[in-house]
């Protein structure tokens, strides 16, 4: 088996784990598990965000990179670790925590949260292109310039100041 996909295993394996203990947590104690998955969530968005923040300051430092160089190369393997070892299991882990949290305090009728969603979706979708990027300098099809992705680096950082401000203020 390949490093790389030794990692993904390890990541599916480490998901798994945390669907387990969310499980327990759920049956075992269920009138503390709303603090735990709230926390969890917290983790995975930090996490999620974390790479989002990165990942295009590697696409910054590639597009410096000669295709095929040792540097080109080393980046590709960051990029790709990044995104499959710690941002898409982020993701999720946020994803699904987070609709939980919604759906067991009955907050989508909220319309904070409906706002959140959308951004949400938007911080997903710029998620999506990154994978698209991250595919395009593996094969050495990169379209966009170094001021591009510093002009993309600011987007999950946007998206992130608003939708924490719609968590603690709840201005509708």
């Amino acid at each position: 088996m390949q490093p790389f996909a030794r990692r993904r295993v390890r990541a599916a394996f480490a998901l798994a784990i945390l669907a387990v203990a969310v499980a327990a947590l759920i049956v075992a104690v269920p009138a503390s598990a709303y603090l735990w998955l709230k926390a969890f969530h917290v983790v995975a968005v930090i996490a999620w965000m974390a790479g989002m923040l990165y990942l295009p300051r590697l696409f910054v430092y590639h597009c410096e990179a000669a295709p095929g160089s040792e540097l080109s190369e080393t980046l590709k393997v960051m990029e790709r670790r990044l995104l499959w070892v710690i941002i898409n299991p982020a993701m999720i882990v946020a994803w699904g925590l987070g609709l939980w949290l919604m759906w067991s305090e009955g907050w989508y009728r909220s319309g904070w949260l409906h706002a959140k969603l959308v951004l949400a979706l938007a911080l997903s979708a710029l998620h999506g292109m990154f994978v698209a990027w991250v595919r395009e300098f593996g094969a050495d099809r990169n379209q966009h310039s170094q001021r591009f992705y510093r002009i993309i680096n600011e987007v999950p950082t946007v998206l992130m100041i608003a939708m924490v401000i719609l968590v603690i203020v709840k201005p509708f």
